[in-house]
């Protein structure tokens, strides 16, 4: 084979890694993706959520999966206080209307959280780390100060 037909069909492989790569260095420099979440006493995986980003730049995050074994596949928001109210847990949204921090590279904020667990609303800021592998996802009433942080870590 010459130099001409191997580049040819190795053309097309080559711009379809480039896309892949660009998609993934996409998603790294986004909160968008698949996170897991650690309970903050207990230290056990509790859940994997699902961050996504609409077209006008809007995240949300959905419960994909509960990671806990005490806690029922089954269970239901009974806290919840809004139309949240007795839906399962898995498949539940729980970040809600937030978008890209101005000035800030690396931040995303505005929006809410629940926690399914007392069925409260805070308000969020999202930080995405450097490298993209993790996620610093602080609740909060009134102001950042006045909350807590968990650190979620990307599973793809």
């Amino acid at each position: 084979m010459n130099m001409r037909t191997m580049s040819k069909r190795l053309a097309p492989l080559a711009a379809a890694a480039l896309c892949w790569a660009a998609g993934a260095a996409w998603a790294q420099a986004t909160p968008a993706g698949l996170w897991k979440t650690v309970d903050d006493a207990t230290k056990k995986e509790k859940s994997l959520v699902r961050v996504s980003i609409d077209p006008g730049g809007v995240l949300t995050g959905r419960i994909d999966k509960l990671l806990d074994p005490d806690t029922p596949k089954d269970k239901v928001c009974d806290q919840c206080p809004d139309d949240r109210k007795g839906k399962p847990l898995q498949g539940l949204t729980v970040i809600r209307e937030v978008k890209k921090s101005e000035g800030e590279e690396r931040q995303w904020s505005g929006g809410t959280i629940l926690d399914p667990a007392n069925g409260k609303t805070y308000k969020v800021r999202l930080t995405l780390s450097e490298d993209g592998k993790s996620l610093k996802v602080r609740g909060y009433i009134g102001t950042p100060m006045l909350g807590r942080t968990q650190e979620w870590s990307r599973v793809e």
